[in-house]
């Protein structure tokens, strides 16, 4: 995806990214489940959207409002070539960094049988059943609390929408929170699907076809 209205996130911008995933997800439905400690949450998160950020700056297009980032979104490209073993070793790595956090900041291994058993909320593989590579996947969208109400979420998703209408792209995403859901079906999003395994938890799954 490429946009000339928003601001193309750098690796400068990290720090400031990794806080305000923090801070938008710190209570998402997701992440509860999760990890149900509250202290234990704190400390992990940024931990784990540092590593998630390392592996989508390699092989996702990450997007903000402006560099002050007041709202974000992660989006990849599935019409883009496909490099299997650069994407294979770079999850590897986030994989395996990933586990080392969770072991590191819960010894009872709690938290990380949480990530073993919650493996299909942590993954978009739902859209396999789209056979659908002409798509781009919405892996995150964020507006900083401060900032909500203002237009963000609306500039972002016109963007990506005018985008794939443009190159007759399918959107798909997930959420976690129901909440979300009537506002993704505002931007013609319909509900494809609901996985809901292991946990009391219903991860929606979303596609917008190209019109």
């Amino acid at each position: 995806m490429e946009s000339q209205k928003l601001y193309r996130v750098e690796k400068k911008d990290f720090p400031k990214l990794e806080n305000l995933l923090t801070q938008c997800f710190q209570q998402d439905p997701l992440y509860l489940k999760l990890i149900p400690d509250e202290e234990t949450r704190k400390r992990l998160m940024p931990e784990l959207f540092a590593c998630d950020l390392n592996e989508f700056f390699e092989t996702c297009q990450i997007y903000a409002d402006s560099s002050e980032l007041n709202a974000i979104l992660v989006v990849s490209d599935e019409s883009e070539p496909y490099h299997f073993l650069q994407y294979f070793l770079t999850e590897a790595r986030a994989q395996l960094k990933t586990d080392e956090y969770l072991i590191k900041e819960d010894p009872s291994l709690k938290t990380f049988w949480n990530f073993m058993l919650g493996r299909d909320y942590l993954n978009s593989r739902w859209t396999d059943q789209l056979h659908q590579e002409e798509r781009l996947h919405i892996i995150y969208l964020a507006v900083s609390p401060a900032k909500q109400h203002h237009g963000l979420a609306d500039l972002l998703m016109h963007e990506t929408i005018q985008y794939a209408q443009k190159h007759k792209l399918m959107i798909s995403l997930e959420t976690h929170n129901p909440k979300n859901v009537a506002m993704y079906e505002h931007y013609g999003f319909k509900v494809f699907g609901v996985v809901e395994k292991h946990f009391d938890l219903k991860q929606y799954c979303l596609i917008r076809e190209y019109q």
